[in-house]
């Protein structure tokens, strides 16, 4: 190849390299620049990031350091509350201080008058006895009742209105509690009465069953009668015949074979045996549903299948017109709400407040009062001797043994003595009312007596001329007495003396 040539090349060549060697150095100048660039642009975002940082951090350290400053007043304020209180309730126990410290020494010195009048009086007492002993050669046994027979005479007055506001404050005490008691158990349960008499009325759907119910020669209500135990009254009433007997239980038997004999059409002596037997039996199995009836209402465990029997029994036994069984379950549920009021034992005082008149069910069989046959009851079946006590002193007669006991005597009361439950006859209500009025006469000083409110209450209207207020109040304190020894009414006899001076004159 010619020299030029290679020279040319060669130039070329060297020319190219260079140009390649300026090229990639112009681009490694624009890439420095750029990053250059980008650094410049990451330091300005950093430090913009940087003062957006330290803005916010002062703000929150502002916002804390105000907080806390604000916490600190509340915490000084608060201090400051504390130490006012603190030296209010030093104030105020400096001033009870000081009046205790005052009283103390009133009371002191009051101590002391009466150690003086104390010791002055024993004085005077002594001379006193001696006098009386000199004077009347008495011991001072004697001349010491003399002495205080003469004090009492003097200041009997000042004692009867003592003790009367001692009673009555108490009395009004007592009566609050028993009140709140009574009310909340009374309240917690109601009771409905029901009053049953001694004849039963079955209806006939016709006059001539009448015929039938009598029979040939009387021959059908002969043996009904005379197996039934009841007597049949066939009268001219329409359409009914009357069952008349004291035994409810007979007399509902008989009730039902009578019914079930009419219904039927056939009657006659067998017949009549047929039916008062299968009445019987129903009867005696109404008893046990009675029985198992109420003690599962009162939720009550442990009684043997004997004692459900006589409680169904009570079912048909009344007393004053008050079925003895609804009597028994109300007392039950008083004694128990009564007991819950007083912190007793309810259990045992609903278990006894539902047997208290057990002895009911079998008093026409067995002589005895039907407490004491309630009480041997009770043992036979092994029945808890608590519930058995609570039941032998239901009436007050016998003294109490527990708290219990007392309970039951009150809701027994309480249920007897509420409007509608108790009924009597006329001549029982008459004598009890004359008896109440005869006691009132034996005191002297009246001017006329009157029993009121079912003998509940006693009106004695005194001459003021004979009686004065403090032997009015005597006068009725001994009237109560008597009235709690001599008679035998259930509840509380109030005893209303009465003494009144009335002047009248006329102008004209």
């Amino acid at each position: 190849m010619p020299t030029p040539l290679i020279v040319s090349a060669l130039l070329g060549l060297a020319v190219g390299i260079v140009g390649m060697i300026l090229y990639q150095s112009f681009i490694r100048r624009s890439k420095i620049s750029k990053l250059e660039a980008q650094a410049q642009e990451s330091l300005r975002q950093a430090q913009k990031e940087e003062q957006n940082i330290i803005r916010e951090a002062k703000g929150q350290s502002q916002k804390l350091l105000d907080q806390v400053r604000k916490e600190e007043l509340e915490r000084k304020k608060k201090l400051q509350e504390l130490e006012q209180k603190n030296q209010k309730h030093e104030h105020e126990i400096e001033r009870k201080l000081s009046e205790l410290t005052n009283q103390q020494k009133e009371l002191d010195s009051a101590l002391e008058k009466l150690r003086a009048e104390e010791s002055t009086l024993s004085e005077k007492k002594k001379s006193a006895e001696e006098l009386l002993q000199k004077i009347s050669s008495l011991s001072p046994a004697e001349a010491k009742e003399i002495l205080f027979k003469k004090i009492e005479e003097e200041y009997q007055e000042d004692l009867m209105k003592h003790t009367e506001k001692i009673i009555k404050e108490s009395q009004e005490k007592a009566a609050i509690q028993i009140k709140n008691i009574l009310a909340e158990a009374m309240q917690r349960y109601h009771g409905e009465s029901i009053a049953e008499s001694t004849v039963t009325t079955v209806t006939l759907p016709n006059d001539e069953m009448k015929g039938r119910v009598i029979g040939r020669e009387g021959r059908n209500i002969n043996a009904f009668e005379k197996l039934s135990g009841v007597d049949v009254i066939v009268d001219d009433s329409p359409g009914v015949v009357i069952l008349s007997g004291f035994d409810l239980i007979r007399r509902y038997i008989a009730k039902l074979a009578l019914e079930r004999l009419v219904a039927d059409g056939r009657i006659h002596p067998t017949r009549i045996e047929e039916m008062l037997s299968k009445a019987e039996e129903d009867v005696n199995k109404m008893i046990k549903e009675f029985g198992e009836k109420v003690v599962y209402e009162l939720g009550i465990t442990g009684f043997p299948a004997e004692i459900m029997k006589l409680l169904g029994r009570l079912r048909f036994r009344t007393a004053y017109g008050q079925n003895v069984l609804k009597h028994s379950v109300e007392v039950a549920k008083l004694a128990s709400n009564i007991a819950t009021e007083m912190g007793a034992n309810s259990d045992i005082a609903k278990k006894a407040g539902l047997l208290h008149d057990i002895g009911k069910a079998l008093d026409q069989e067995i002589e005895g009062h039907h407490s004491d046959i309630g009480r041997e009851i009770c043992k036979k079946y092994n029945i808890n001797p608590k519930v058995t006590a609570a039941i032998e002193s239901h009436h007050g007669d016998k003294p109490f043994t527990s708290v219990e006991g007392i309970i039951v005597y009150i809701a027994n009361i309480l249920s007897q003595q509420r409007l509608g439950a108790k009924r009597e006859g006329l001549e029982q209500h008459i004598q009890r009312m004359t008896n109440l009025e005869q006691l009132a006469m034996n005191f002297d000083g009246r001017g006329y007596w009157l029993a009121m409110q079912a003998g509940h209450e006693i009106r004695v209207v005194v001459n003021p001329g004979k009686i004065t207020d403090l032997s009015a109040y005597k006068l009725a304190h001994d009237l109560a007495k008597k009235l709690e020894k001599e008679t035998d009414i259930t509840g509380e006899i109030k005893v209303n003396v009465i003494r009144e001076t009335r002047i009248i004159e006329y102008a004209r």
